[in-house]
């Protein structure tokens, strides 16, 4: 079944149909632009929302992420942003891939549209020419027609006229004669144009037509079959981002999930305990007894003065403290702790709290410290390289980085020790373990590794110069430092290399290679050009990296 078969005098109505069609089309476009600006006005306001409820930076809502309901709320926060994100990425797929689509299928389809009909029009005007051209023939021959039967008719009246000459006669046989002769022409002409006419008639109704029927028919089907694939995407574009979405929805389940109120009690008190003892009874002070008022108001003053954290911190001893003292101009406990005076030692700070900032101010310090041993350490094997081998570099290059890399560890044990000895002071105890490795190995590399390549006497971990002549048991540990390195578990390779060129190894700590030696990975290169190796006999050493192709792993 088709159009131009069963609708083939149903030009109107297909006219109205195919119209409809694209009016239906057009007003789907207008619907999801409305929804991508729903969509963008609804992310738009998620990311409003977010940022309203977002703790500044430095803000006490941002000190109090460290407690989990805190940081789930923060969570969820940045959960909510991210689902604005795929709100805005569905308004945006909509509209490249239905609004700007569709609309520009719908274009294509006007056009395709007035071109049909355009030739329907055409080819209606081309039958009705036609029929003009045969109702004006038709006419002709009737009034031929009738014209010559008035000759012929006026003719054989006159033939029986008696009264009419013959010249007469002749003529009115020779009209009624010319006028038949003309009748005949134009009924011959009627009758071509009504063959012309019936010939154009049917190619009209049975091709021209029927083929511009079918070929709208198959524009709708097409328009019908893009706006279904539309109304797909409209669920699938959502469809798309639902598994993004899913996953912010399950970080705002697992944001609620990690809240531990055990955990935050915990953290408050990590953060707030001070340290301090509990305040004491107070004292009677019986001012009835008028003896030795004196040494009374003396013994009585001095136990009527609370023990608590007013004594500690320095201030009013002749008032109790007050756990709820009430906000106001006046000196209270609470105004105390409000801008304490900063110091180095953390002395600002209640007992607890200075002792945990301390132990922090020792962590980070060990850190800084280490990386300079590990920079000393590398520098000093690199002189070594450089002075057997002097056309890798000159030695005397290096002498500033050492130098600067021994101030940098001088000052940090300096630091090191001053906070350690405010940490005993407080109460606590420092890392004795980092100290005394730190110590040892910067000694180390003090003995091996100097400015002008001779061994210096060592120095203790305060810095100060140790005398010759007094033992010090720590320098006993850095003498056998090689020798604990030789008893220690070997280390399992990590992989394999193979010598690229021939290395002597003839300075401390390395290890000579042949061209084509395989050795054992035991240590990888830690930025500092130096790779560790081991032979099958168990010989280790470090090698210049670029000297060797290394394959871990194996």
């Amino acid at each position: 079944m088709d159009w131009g078969t069963d609708l083939w005098d149903q030009y109107d109505v297909i006219d109205k149909h195919t119209q409809s069609g694209l009016e239906l089309v057009e007003k789907y476009v207008k619907f999801v632009k409305e929804r991508t600006e729903i969509e963008q006005n609804y992310a738009k306001q998620l990311r409003n929302l977010t940022k309203k409820y977002h703790p500044k930076r430095g803000s006490r809502e941002e000190l109090e992420c460290r407690f989990s309901n805190h940081q789930a709320f923060l969570d969820i926060l940045n959960e909510m942003n991210d689902y604005a994100g795929q709100r805005e990425l569905i308004a945006e797929n909509m509209m490249m891939n239905i609004c700007i689509e569709l609309t520009k299928y719908l274009q294509e389809l006007k056009m395709e549209r007035k071109t049909h009909l355009s030739e329907a029009k055409k080819a209606q005007q081309s039958l009705e020419s036609t029929y003009k051209q045969l109702d004006s023939s038709k006419k002709r021959f009737e009034r031929e027609w009738r014209e010559a039967e008035k000759s012929a008719q006026y003719a054989e009246k006159t033939d029986q006229d008696i009264n009419a000459t013959k010249a007469d006669v002749e003529k009115a046989k020779q009209q009624a004669h010319m006028r038949a002769h003309i009748a005949d022409e134009c009924k011959n002409d009627y009758a071509a144009q009504l063959q012309k006419y019936n010939k154009e008639q049917s190619q009209f109704y049975f091709s021209d037509m029927p083929l511009i029927f079918n070929k709208l028919q198959d524009m709708d089907e097409r328009r019908v079959k893009k706006l279904a694939q539309g109304y797909v995407l409209f669920s699938d574009t959502e469809k798309q981002v639902t598994p993004i979405i899913g996953k912010c929805l399950e970080g705002i389940t697992k944001a609620g999930a990690n809240v531990n109120e055990r955990n935050d009690s915990i953290a408050l008190i990590e953060q707030h305990k001070s340290g301090f003892e509990r305040p004491g009874d107070l004292d009677f002070e019986d001012y009835s007894q008028g003896i030795n008022r004196a040494s009374s108001d003396s013994s009585l003053g001095t136990l009527s003065t609370p023990k608590g954290p007013l004594e500690l911190l320095g201030k009013n001893k002749s008032k109790p403290f007050w756990l709820f003292a009430k906000k106001s101009k006046r000196f209270t406990p609470e105004r105390i702790l409000v801008s304490p005076t900063v110091s180095e030692d953390f002395g600002h700070l209640p007992p607890e709290q200075r002792r945990k900032r301390l132990q922090q101010k020792l962590d980070d310090i060990g850190k800084e410290l280490q990386k300079e041993v590990d920079q000393s350490e590398a520098l000093g094997k690199m002189k070594d390289v450089y002075e057997k081998n002097p056309q890798m570099g000159d030695p005397a290059s290096l002498a500033p980085q050492i130098t600067q890399t021994a101030q940098n560890m001088e000052r940090l044990r300096g630091e090191f020790n001053k906070y350690e000895l405010w940490l005993t002071e407080a109460g606590g105890r420092g890392d004795p373990l980092l100290r005394r490795d730190t110590s040892r190995d910067d000694t180390h590399r003090s003995h091996s590794f100097n400015n002008n390549g001779s061994t210096h006497e060592s120095c203790s971990p305060d810095g100060a110069q140790s005398d010759e002549g007094t033992p010090d048991p720590s320098q006993a540990i850095y003498a056998e430092f090689d020798d604990e390195f030789e008893e220690e578990e070997l280390v399992p390779p990590i992989g394999q290399c193979t010598a690229m060129y021939n290395f002597p190894g003839a300075s401390e700590g390395t290890i000579a290679m042949q061209e084509g030696e395989v050795l054992s990975v035991v240590e990888e290169d830690k930025g500092d050009g130096w790779t560790r190796v081991r032979r099958a006999n168990g010989d280790e050493g470090y090698i210049p990296t670029s000297y060797v192709s290394i394959s871990l792993g194996k």
